[in-house]
């Protein structure tokens, strides 16, 4: 099983390339099942959760091929096609299939709108909490689907088209709310998502289903307005920029002292959590359309409180790397996790490096330390793999990261990215 090994203390200078994100592109590449046309994605991650879901799709019967680069967007631009025309007409996603990422029952909604039925496993993924499906369900059967659990298996059927619906989220889901989105696309009649989330990547995938011929507006709100259409088309559309991917060699730069240049994304994509960031210390500059300078613009870190929130608030996914980031500041801060109930797991891996950190419940208390000391750790999760590796290149001494799977399902060519930034980290087999 592949390790890490960093040794601390170097700066990090240079330019990055921010790969395509991941959490947009799981549920862009399901939405292929809605048409029996070829959607094209261009902005492809190369991340262990893409290979996943192509499995996945695959299996149900879309064709997929890679055509290479896009001219518009050159190498950043890979390109993805895929053909659901021949998807299977009684879709199985098995649990062999689905236990490696929770993204599987995006699924659910275009197989039933698409297929009038799908059984799909019980999803897995990161043991963050127990993230339970049940909105993803509530919201197909709003839409008119009769939906059984049994032996681990959602059993779910229409009676002919699903039908527009009044859907009012519980809480606030950015995976129930694409899911719900997708299906309401094919649905007959107008549905209403209340309490939907807000996120960027929700935005995205409203995008390219309108460029498929979906009638939808309300995306980046609340309340998110779909009118059915009897049939979607063929499509081109490019993937957001990974906020997270960003987000977190903002914080490589800031903890390390360094500068790194951010190639291939907005300020607005990082919006959410620029604020915090600045009042750590770091200063975040757009020197072109696309590119962000990120550099630290004080002696020491300052310690900033935070609490996670829905979008626009700061982002669960970016909660562990900014951990990472307070537990070398000049005072004590305080984190607080209200997504999921599960997610301070890294906490004792910090420790184990000399972080001085109090948990209790879903609130980390912080207190900076003069410095980190390398020790032998174990990811637990993708974002607090990502953690460790931030703590790491600043900690004293060698640190050797367990469970590298983790990070490879959403971080694209980690290592060589921050190898490329002077970073001394190489990859144990």
């Amino acid at each position: 099983m592949k390790k890490l090994l960093i040794r601390g203390g170097r700066k990090l200078t240079g330019s990055i390339d921010i790969a395509g994100a991941k959490n947009a592109a799981l549920p862009l590449m399901v939405a292929s099942i809605l048409t029996d046309e070829k959607l094209t994605l261009t902005n492809i991650p190369q991340v262990s959760d893409i290979a996943t879901m192509a499995n996945l799709l695959e299996n149900l019967g879309v064709k997929i091929s890679f055509d290479g680069t896009d001219p518009e967007f050159g190498e950043q631009g890979r390109v993805m096609v895929l053909n659901a025309k021949n998807i299977s007409s009684n879709p199985v996603a098995t649990y062999d299939l689905v236990r490696k990422m929770r993204a599987s029952i995006f699924a659910l909604g275009p197989l039933l709108a698409r297929c009038g039925k799908a059984r799909i496993s019980l999803p897995g993924g990161c043991a963050i909490g127990t993230r339970p499906v049940d909105l993803h369900l509530k919201a197909m059967e709003k839409l008119g689907a009769k939906i059984e659990l049994t032996a681990g298996y959602i059993d779910a059927t229409t009676d002919g088209r699903l039908r527009g619906a009044e859907v009012h989220f519980e809480k606030v889901s950015v995976g129930a709310t694409e899911s719900a989105m997708m299906a309401a696309s094919l649905a007959e009649g107008e549905t209403v998502l209340s309490n939907a989330a807000c996120e960027p990547e929700v935005t995205d995938l409203a995008k390219c289903l309108r460029a498929m011929g979906a009638k939808i507006t309300g995306e980046g709100t609340p309340r998110i307005v779909v009118q059915g259409v009897d049939k979607l088309h063929a499509a081109r559309h490019h993937i957001i920029a990974d906020r997270i991917e960003a987000g977190t060699y903002a914080i490589a730069a800031g903890i390390t002292g360094g500068k790194i240049i951010l190639r291939g994304v907005e300020p607005w994509v990082i919006s959410s959590f620029i604020n915090e960031l600045e009042q750590a210390g770091l200063g975040l500059r757009e020197i072109s359309k696309n590119e962000i300078e990120v550099t630290r613009k004080s002696n020491a870190i300052h310690c900033v409180n935070i609490s996670t929130q829905p979008f626009p608030g700061f982002p669960t996914d970016m909660q562990a790397q900014f951990m990472a980031l307070m537990t070398v500041t000049d005072g004590a801060s305080t984190i607080e996790e209200t997504i999921f109930e599960n997610r301070f797991m890294h906490v004792m891996e910090l420790q184990r490096m000399g972080a001085n950190i109090e948990s209790h419940g879903n609130v980390a208390v912080v207190k900076g330390v003069k410095k980190l000391t390398g020790a032998e750790v174990m990811a637990t999760d993708l974002r607090a793999s990502v953690c460790l590796v931030l703590a790491a290149l600043v900690a004293d001494g060698e640190t050797v990261i367990n469970r590298l799977y983790h990070l490879e399902r959403g971080y694209e060519r980690l290592a060589e990215k921050l190898i490329s930034c002077g970073a001394d980290i190489k990859i144990l087999y």
